[in-house]
């Protein structure tokens, strides 16, 4: 393949139709587990150790970047608190106990990643402010009545992902490719979503298309390896069944060389070839400053829009491993990050 320059330019502009949820996990997990309570900075102007509840979905490394954003956050504000760290291990039910927890708790903040999660603080209070992240689009989940006037007590940071542009990059990468393999999880609705989204954009590219999914992480094996011969190029958009089992979609689709393209950076750092994508520590410290403002300024999550990551600061990040067990060069990628 002829070496090419791909040029890094506006993501999320290409991405303006609402996108549903971000990083939504499916499948039934195990019980919540604790990280303990967390305690940082110097002690509050008022003499206030603030009370945060912290509910994370599942663990996968996007997830866990996210967190340790919104802590990295507090702790640069000086801010004083103790942080009560909770994972529901991708089950909707034990969102809902931990939920209801922090309420009980009386926290002062709930500080919600993923959907699922944010959806069951949102269930649980009315009162307590909920600043979320790893969420796509907090209006098409019913989070806030519009991601420019929540008009709630629910707030936050949208992983919005710059689809379009990544199937562009998809296209200058692999310009002999004809076939994409569109590889997620049926339980995520905005995976569906970001994959109609990809269907446009390869259609425009003349791209021809076809969807493969799974319903739990046990199925990625036998449906990444049903793809061999069938497509060019795989193409996993941020979904949390395909992000935690990337280390197995990795090593199918590079047995049988199949490139894969996918929605975010910590994909690519678990074995896909080629994300632009932003970052989740940055979306989750993004978060974190707005909980500062609610927490000590007195901001009001009803008149707080949803925050998105800028075209500038998504990055274009490159598996050189993955590439060269795949076959592809990308010498004259000029990547932000290689891994």
């Amino acid at each position: 393949m002829n070496s090419i320059l791909i040029s890094r330019r506006s993501a999320l502009a290409a991405a303006t139709t609402a996108c549903g949820l971000g990083l939504v996990g499916c499948g039934k997990g195990g019980s919540g587990t604790s990280a303990g309570s967390v305690g940082s900075g110097a002690a509050a102007a008022d003499g206030k150790t603030y009370q945060i509840g912290v509910l994370q979905l599942t663990e996968h490394a996007a997830l866990d970047a996210a967190n340790k954003g919104f802590i990295k956050a507090l702790d640069a504000a000086g801010l004083s608190y103790k942080a009560d760290q909770q994972n529901a291990q991708n089950d909707q039910p034990t969102c809902q106990t931990i939920a209801s927890k922090f309420v009980g708790d009386g926290v002062d903040l709930i500080f919600a990643i993923a959907t699922p999660a944010a959806q069951a603080a949102a269930a649980a209070t009315t009162e307590i402010p909920i600043v979320g992240t790893a969420i796509t689009d907090f209006a098409a989940s019913g989070l806030v009545e519009s991601n420019d006037e929540p008009g709630g007590n629910v707030t936050g940071s949208s992983d919005l992902t710059p689809v379009a542009d990544q199937i562009d990059l998809l296209h200058k990468v692999l310009p002999d490719a004809k076939k994409v393999g569109l590889l997620y999880c049926t339980a995520e609705s905005n995976s569906e979503v970001q994959v109609k989204l990809a269907e446009d954009a390869c259609d425009e590219k003349g791209l021809s298309h076809e969807r493969y999914t799974v319903s739990s992480s046990n199925e990625i094996q036998q449906v990444v390896e049903s793809m061999a011969g069938k497509v060019d190029v795989i193409y996993a958009p941020t979904d949390n069944t395909i992000a935690a089992g990337m280390a197995t979609v990795a090593m199918v689709a590079n047995d049988n060389k199949i490139p894969t393209v996918v929605g975010c950076d910590t994909m690519v750092e678990d074995g896909g070839m080629i994300s632009y994508s932003i970052n989740y520590t940055d979306l989750g410290q993004r978060a974190g400053e707005m909980a500062v403002k609610i927490l000590t300024e007195g901001a009001d999550p009803a008149t707080m829009p949803i925050e998105t990551l800028s075209s500038k600061e998504c990055k274009l990040i490159v598996n050189k491993a993955t590439a060269e067990a795949c076959g592809v060069d990308i010498s004259g990628v000029d990547a932000d990050q290689t891994v």
